[in-house]
């Protein structure tokens, strides 16, 4: 019997699955699909390679999580640091995300002039950077003391942040700023989405000010993709089974009994790398069962709608971009659109001369589930088409430079990621802590990673995630 199962090969289950290595444990990671990454795998399509979803690496610097995990994995990872960490293009004005604040300030000043900004912006820059600086905190959620002890653990977060977090966020901005303009609030707005999945009006101004402020932490961009950061999370790991689909697990009194489509296996403990939100499939056990029932009213259905192109230019292009719209686009829940571009020279990604372009929009699963095959293909179509020629008209594309394109809606992720629900738990002010789920569970030796799961989304939260299960682990 294994000591430790990982369902799920993304960057929880990835990153649980090298630190477990790393300490000595015994750990098989299974996963359905031929490569790694899950939301932030890299895969094939005519010869042609793409990043999933996910795009960017944040926080990889020292002190920082996601580091702390590649030097506890013993892995180095190639990336390059990209500086801005996006370009904003909304309406006429072109807004460089610099990491550096003045650079920044001049930015912004240049775009929506008012002389509160240095304050605003140097209060994010400020949280940002001291919410990162905290450490010793964890969470659990094994038993009713078990949370509170670890809760307790959180008072140096609360005592610094308290005023910020039951501080509506679009109201305490607008406290400094007075009134917001629109162009503004919808320049603040489509950047708080992208890392909170919620909007100003629905979040604390803590929240919002670490998805503002993560433009000013270390932004790199993964060479050769995000799956081979991934592959290089568990290099170093002896069983990794791709092409493993799980069908079905079964709690047993040693452990757990996993059946997938390439054979079975016992594990001790149970690490699942899979959303809250579609994991009990696999269980017949009411507690498991039940254990998921409880988080499902987290589940708000946003997901995305991802267009990839390959595109043969030498025209220089910044690694990211947000477009920002008047409208919310038709069929999304967004007004920005956010476009990856491929590092001109990552020939591993696109061939010389061209680039791999991964853009994502915000939408809900609900709308492309239950519609008749004529619709969905007919919404599908119509989406792609606008979204490719708002990219072209934007950034001066021509359109016969695109030699592929083609898009995915929540359908296409279920499939393949066995999930519709995309970038975790919406971070809004009544999902507040005791009430999200934690790396442990009160089922014994079963345990969650992943966005759905503590701490939060993206490679930080998720590292956070990760550390904080192996705290929980040695205790």
């Amino acid at each position: 019997m294994i000591d430790y199962a990982i369902i799920g090969a993304g960057i929880g289950g990835c990153s649980a699955a090298a630190l477990l290595k790393a300490a000595g444990e015994e750990v098989v990671l299974i996963e359905k699909e031929p490569y790694v990454g899950g939301c932030a795998s890299t895969f094939t399509h005519k010869k042609h390679r793409y990043n999933t979803g996910a795009t960017t690496i944040c926080g990889y610097r020292d002190g920082g999580a996601v580091k702390s995990l590649f030097d506890r994995a013993g892995v180095i990872p190639e990336l390059i640091p990209v500086d801005p960490a996006m370009v904003v293009i909304h309406k006429n004005k072109t807004i460089r995300r610099f990491r550096d604040v003045e650079l920044f300030l001049e930015e912004i000043d240049r775009a929506y002039s008012h002389p509160k900004h240095r304050m605003f912006w140097e209060l994010v820059r400020s949280v940002s950077e001291t919410f990162y600086e905290t450490k010793g905190y964890y969470y659990s959620n094994r038993s009713l003391w078990d949370k509170i002890l670890s809760l307790k653990s959180h008072a140096p977060l609360l005592r610094k942040f308290w005023p910020y977090l039951h501080a509506n966020a679009q109201s305490f901005i607008e406290n400094i700023y007075g009134e917001l303009s629109a162009e503004y609030l919808d320049f603040l707005n489509a950047q708080v989405l992208i890392v909170t999945q919620t909007t100003l009006k629905e979040c604390n101004f803590l929240t919002a000010a670490l998805a503002l402020g993560y433009t000013f932490d270390a932004n790199h961009y993964a060479m050769g993709g995000m799956g081979r950061v991934c592959e290089s999370l568990i290099s170093n790991l002896p069983d990794v089974r791709l092409g493993h689909e799980v069908h079905s697990i079964h709690k047993i009194k040693d452990g757990f009994h996993i059946n997938t489509s390439r054979g079975s296996l016992q594990a001790r403990s149970l690490i699942m790398g899979t959303s809250h939100f579609e994991s009990s499939r696999w269980f017949d056990e009411e507690a498991i069962k039940g254990y998921y029932r409880r988080y499902q009213k987290l589940n708000n259905h946003q997901s995305a709608f991802v267009l990839y192109m390959t595109v043969a230019s030498k025209t220089p292009f910044s690694h990211h971009y947000q477009l920002i719209s008047d409208n919310i686009i038709p069929n999304t829940l967004s007004k920005a659109l956010f476009v990856s571009f491929s590092d001109p020279a990552d020939t591993h990604i696109a061939s010389e001369g061209h680039y791999s372009v991964t853009a994502s929009i915000h939408t809900d699963a609900r709308w492309w589930k239950d519609i008749s095959p004529g619709e969905y293909r007919r919404k599908k179509h119509e989406l792609h088409t606008l979204l490719e020629q708002w990219i072209c008209d934007t950034l001066s594309l021509p359109r016969d430079s695109i030699v592929e394109s083609f898009a995915a809606t929540p359908k296409t992720f279920g499939r393949y990621l066995n999930r519709t629900q995309l970038g975790g738990i919406a971070m809004s002010r009544t999902n507040i802590l005791p009430f999200l789920p934690s790396n442990d569970t009160p089922i014994e030796r079963f345990y969650q990673v992943g966005d759905t799961s503590y701490a939060a989304q993206g490679w930080p939260g998720v590292a956070m995630g990760a550390m904080n299960l192996m705290r929980l682990l040695n205790e």
